[in-house]
This record gives structure tokens, sequence and C-alpha cells, in this order.
């Protein structure tokens, strides 16, 4: 019982954090005439992989450190996969770099910012859908 009360506990951590990255994804694109697309993504990116590690913790499964949601999502159970468009959640992958670098990359449209913030709510929906509801709220 105790060790069930504990992975609780973690897998609420990695979703609060995950929930931390798209309100500030949500608040910076509610700013007039937000130039911040690259941080929105960021943080886009961040609740997927956060809300994707969640997901892996509630049933035990290890992962290394790392931002890659491909490698991610590869090790997540296919009894439990979330119903989201795996190609639309990987692509999320390249805000890891560009949003945070700079680099010789195309600046982040608006519109793209926007898909971020579409794709991330759709896994986290997703994923709360499958996480036992025990552990999406704290003791």
């Amino acid at each position: 019982m105790k060790e069930q009360h504990e992975l609780a506990k973690q897998v609420f951590r990695w979703i609060d954090k995950a929930d931390h990255d798209l309100r500030a994804a949500e608040h910076i694109m509610t700013l007039e005439g937000s130039e911040l697309t690259d941080i929105i993504c960021f943080h886009c990116q961040q609740c997927a992989e956060k809300y994707v590690k969640a997901l892996l913790v509630s049933v035990g499964v290890h992962f290394p450190k790392t931002h890659d949601l491909r490698l991610l999502l590869d090790l997540v159970p296919m009894r439990i996969m979330p119903d989201v468009s795996r190609p639309r959640v990987i692509a999320l992958n390249r805000y890891v770099i560009e949003g945070r670098y700079p680099g010789d990359w195309e600046p982040i449209t608006f519109e793209e910012a926007q898909e971020a913030f579409a794709t991330t709510s759709e896994i986290r929906t997703a994923i709360r859908a499958i996480v036992p509801k025990e552990m999406l709220k704290p003791d």
C-alpha cells in the first residue's frame, strides 16, 4: 500500500509540473502581440514530455534522461498507448532546442505555436484518461 502511495505521489509530481508548463504556454499566448512563440513551443514540448513520463511512471516503466518524445513513446506499453497522433507529438521534439537556443532555423509562427498547444492539450487529455484518477491529485 505504501509503495502505491509513493507511486501516486511521483506521478502527481510529474503531472503538476507538466500542467505548470501548459499554463505558462497558455498565458504567454494571451499576451498582446506575443512574439514569444519559441517559448510557447518549448513549454508545450515540456508539458508533453512530462505527461508521457508520468504515464511511464504510473506503470513502472523506467526511462532514460531524455527529452526525445519518440524514444519515450516507444517505451509506452501498447495496452496504454494514448490515442493521439504520434507524428504530431513527435513534431514537438524540435522545440527542445529551437525553443531555447539561437540557431539558423526558421522563426516559429504563432500558428505553429497554436498547433503545438493543441497537440499538447490533446496528449494531456489522452494521458489523464489513462492514468488512475488517484494519481491525478495530491494525497
